[in-house]
């Protein structure tokens, strides 16, 4: 991927901004369908796979450090993950137009406890063709519930109450991948 330019990014900040205004809706594509199998390794340098999410509900968030809309959303994201890793729940990151060093200090300063992986062609093609037009900004978000099934694509940032509801519906699923 080319390293995305400031004047880029500014726009799609401010694009992200009209997203958020957006409702959380399931796209056509994505409604109700096996959630794409992926895996990677994460900043840490471990093997991760989509496999070790079997019979978790989870969210894969797509984003970047140096986004305001995905920073905005990390401090709540950090809440959700503590209350709701016990209950079967995970969020997963994808560090877009990143560098390793830059990724693991804001995980550490941010408490970001949860499984991050830094894009590649590979893990942006397996989501792509779950949204209209494939992944064009970030924040962009994947939800699978617990039967392993892609419930929605939210593109923007959300609220920890709008990320709340949709874990609860996540988890409600039956597991049976």
């Amino acid at each position: 991927m080319k390293r995305i330019t400031a004047p880029f990014a500014a726009l799609m900040a401010a694009l992200m901004v009209f997203a958020a205004s957006l409702t959380f809706s399931a796209q056509a594509s994505a409604a109700s369908a096996p959630a794409p199998t992926f895996s990677g390794v994460t900043v840490e340098g471990r093997p991760f796979s989509s496999s070790s999410l079997k019979g978790k509900a989870y969210i894969v968030n797509f984003f970047a450090t140096w986004c305001p809309p995905c920073r905005s959303e990390i401090p709540d994201m950090v809440q959700i993950q503590r209350a709701w890793e016990s209950k079967g729940f995970t969020f997963v990151g994808i560090a877009v137009n990143e560098k390793v060093p830059n990724v693991k200090n804001f995980m550490k300063q941010n408490g970001m406890t949860w499984p991050v992986l830094m894009a590649t062609p590979e893990l942006i093609r397996a989501f792509s063709g779950y949204i209209d037009g494939g992944i064009t900004g970030i924040p962009t978000t994947f939800v699978v519930d617990a039967s392993g099934r892609l419930t929605g694509v939210i593109v923007g940032p959300r609220s920890k109450a709008e990320f709340e509801q949709i874990i609860r519906t996540a988890l409600s699923a039956k597991a049976v991948r």
